[in-house]
């Protein structure tokens, strides 16, 4: 909401109100998904979570190609490949006996964030960083009635909640909807996929703990496709409409 305040000024509030019900449906997607994931990663192991979260870029893909007629590129979908192989690589595969609610709320999580993908792409010209805020309030509201224990946390642990909340969710879901308007829903969501094989890298550098060689070389794979789309779809040729906007000054 800062974010929006900052950019649109007066407008922020005009924005807020006239998102319509498409910013009501990115609003939606984005609850889910926030809302599945930390449950998800607490029933269930994180490798469980980082592979089913692999799939994102072939769901968005066929949502986009169902709603939108995006057709994605063959490039981005053998990138998706190589980045799926890269963490299972880095997570060492899901874990059998997992329990089924965990497992449920990463696909409830998944489908949330591929649709959401897909409508700020459909609604390019609408602004969504609104509508991505308020999602942010909604999961709040909805995540207090499973709260525990909320008066005797420390200063230490706001200190974490608030850190968590400005990088993780706030910045980092800005972020994402605005490069969303702009790529192709399989690419965003093929760029979102190195969040699994970045995981060992911020522990090691917050926590000098040296990550293993699995998850080295997986992490290698992911950024490496990842870096291969990204470099060979900065043609004009690639992406002509962007190209187009670029140039309108839209």
């Amino acid at each position: 909401m800062a974010f929006v305040a900052l950019t649109e000024g007066r407008l922020s509030l005009h924005y807020l109100l006239g998102m319509g019900t498409s910013g009501w449906f990115v609003a939606f997607f984005s609850t889910i998904g926030m809302v599945s994931f930390i449950p998800a990663l607490r029933l269930t192991s994180v490798a469980n979570v980082a592979v089913i979260n692999a799939v994102l870029p072939f769901v968005a893909a066929g949502l986009a190609w169902i709603w939108l007629r995006e057709v994605p590129r063959l490039r981005t979908l053998l990138a998706s490949l190589v980045a799926i192989s890269g963490i299972g690589i880095t997570v060492g595969g899901p874990v059998a006996g997992s329990d089924i609610s965990g497992l449920c709320l990463a696909c409830a999580m998944v489908l949330a964030m591929a649709a959401m993908t897909v409508t700020v792409r459909r609604y390019k010209h609408t602004p969504m960083v609104a509508a991505a805020g308020l999602s942010n309030f909604m999961g709040s509201l909805v995540s207090i009635p499973f709260v525990h224990g909320i008066a005797s946390l420390s200063a230490g642990d706001i200190l974490l909640f608030a850190a968590f909340g400005f990088l993780q969710v706030g910045m980092g879901l800005t972020l994402f909807v605005l490069g969303s308007r702009l790529l192709p829903s399989a690419q965003a969501t093929l760029i979102a996929s190195l969040e699994s094989p970045l995981m060992p890298f911020w522990v090691w550098l917050a926590f000098n703990e040296v990550p293993p060689a699995h998850a080295l070389v997986g992490g290698a794979l992911v950024l490496g496709a990842v870096i291969a789309d990204v470099v060979g779809a900065s043609t004009a040729k690639d992406y002509p409409m962007l190209s187009h906007e670029r140039v309108s000054g839209s």
